[in-house]
């Protein structure tokens, strides 16, 4: 198994670590853009819009998915490079892959607003992407132990 550190090597993790920069970025993008969304709406209406003490729930769906996304970030890229390099970048690619899919997908299945409680649909991102870092993790340890 090959695991150089060489961009023609490890392609697949690079794509796979600019592909989640994106999601992140739009993420972030997401924020401003509902955050702007609404400070006009509350202007319209002569209220003053709180934006971390408001509890607007569109606000706190945009900033959900954010912050999901951003609290997952060290351990996928962690155990994605290590993966890439110790395990191989093929299996670590395809995994990543799934996973930046998952994530992509947050933001959509938790909705454009929260209410009490999260969403059931949440699941079919979290759940993905838990397997994933599992499959790392003992990819890892297989790679890594003495047999």
């Amino acid at each position: 198994m090959d695991t150089r550190l060489d961009a023609a090597t490890q392609l697949g993790p690079i794509l796979v670590t600019l592909a989640y920069l994106l999601v992140y970025y739009a993420a972030i993008l997401r924020v401003a853009w509902v955050k702007s969304r609404l400070a006009t709406e509350y202007s319209a209406r002569g209220e003053k819009f709180d934006r971390y003490f408001g509890q607007d729930r569109h606000m706190l769906a945009a900033d959900r998915a954010h912050l999901n996304i951003l609290e997952q970030m060290p351990p996928f890229l962690v155990l994605l490079w290590m993966n890439a390099v110790f395990v191989g970048p093929n299996g670590a690619t395809i995994a990543g892959g799934v996973y930046v899919a998952a994530r992509a997908a947050y933001p959509f299945l938790i909705g454009d607003r929260m209410g009490r409680g999260i969403r059931a649909s949440v699941l079919l991102a979290t759940g993905p992407g838990y397997l994933v870092l599992l499959y790392f993790l003992g990819a890892l340890a297989y790679a890594i132990l003495p047999a």
